[in-house]
């Protein structure tokens, strides 16, 4: 059974730092697709971070103040997050997709104060 649980999330001010990691189990980790969404209050999910192979695409609204990673002797993907905005505020979700089956995780709330 395909499990990902994330954590990491919590409150910070402007301008700080969070960061989420997502352990997964029950699949092959080193051969899935891993990918970070996010969905605010009253928006689509949409995605934040993720990689195929050696490239990480990332959310235009999140260049250069994100940072995916992932360690499969670890079964973890992370999301180091910098300079973070009221903006970014939302719950995050990882996202594993294993022989074109996706699965999600349960979610951790990334909360941004003014």
């Amino acid at each position: 059974q395909v499990q990902l649980v994330e954590s990491g999330g919590g409150s910070v001010e402007s301008g700080g730092s969070l960061r989420l990691s997502c352990v997964g189990s029950g699949f092959r980790f080193s051969h899935a697709v891993m990918s970070w969404y996010r969905e605010a209050p009253g928006k689509a999910r949409e995605l934040v971070a993720g990689n195929i192979g050696v490239t990480t695409t990332y959310a235009d609204a999140v260049k250069g103040r994100f940072t995916y990673s992932r360690d499969d002797d670890r079964n973890t993907i992370y999301l180091q997050m910098d300079r973070l905005k009221p903006e970014d505020t939302a719950l995050y979700f990882c996202y594993a997709n294993v022989l074109q089956k996706g699965t999600w995780g349960q979610g951790t709330q990334v909360t941004v104060s003014p």
